[in-house]
């Protein structure tokens, strides 16, 4: 049986090989019958999420950060781009609020539903390592610097790893550059999936 155009972006393989998404996640994504290149875009993330909180787990041991948080956020930024679907290819960010409402109707808690709304706020005030390292894969899985982003990241990997913020800059850039690598074929493989929902 073909699998249909959702499918298809949750479960093939990808070039670079893109992690699934959490199980919960891929099934809330069928049921609210998202466009399959919003599931691309959350792959995407989601997998440089996972290469960011495992370079941290490394090298900044003593970093307070959730890892289960961090990457179900990854995994559910955007999810308000169902409602919001105009958003996926304009800018936009009325998705934000209405994800993270979406996700509480759906029962999830609010220290996971808030990645959705403040995933491009990280200058507000109380955000959290969590908060910053879902944003800046919400950059980096495309290649994007942003300098104010990572200058916040910087400070917590400075104190953390008890170091001069210059060596703190120097081990995360050498890691964004690296995950930056593959930005062009993640890029790809989003542009491969249609916006629209249905069979393709």
């Amino acid at each position: 049986m073909a699998l249909n155009a959702l499918q298809r972006a949750l479960t093939l393989p990808g070039d670079p090989v893109l992690r699934p998404l959490p199980h919960q996640v891929a099934v809330l994504l069928e049921e609210l019958q998202a466009p399959p290149r919003l599931a691309a875009h959350l792959r995407a993330v989601h997998d440089v999420a996972h290469q960011l909180v495992d370079w941290a787990e490394r090298h900044y041991p003593q970093l307070d950060f959730d890892r289960h948080a961090v990457l179900f956020g990854a995994a559910t930024h955007d999810i308000g781009k169902i409602l919001h679907p105009e958003e996926l290819s304009r800018p936009g960010s009325a998705h934000e609020e209405a994800g993270h409402d979406l996700l509480i109707a759906r029962g999830v808690t609010e220290e996971l539903a808030r990645f959705a709304r403040n995933h491009a706020s990280w200058n507000a005030p109380g955000i959290s390592t969590d908060d910053l390292l879902v944003s800046l894969a919400d950059k980096i899985w495309k290649g994007k610097r942003v300098t104010d982003l990572e200058q916040l990241l910087i400070e917590c990997l400075a104190e953390a790893g008890r170091q001069r913020p210059w060596e703190a800059f120097v081990a995360l850039d050498d890691v964004l550059d690296h995950i930056a690598q593959d930005a062009e074929r993640r890029l790809a493989f989003q542009a491969e999936h249609p916006v629209a929902p249905g069979i393709r």
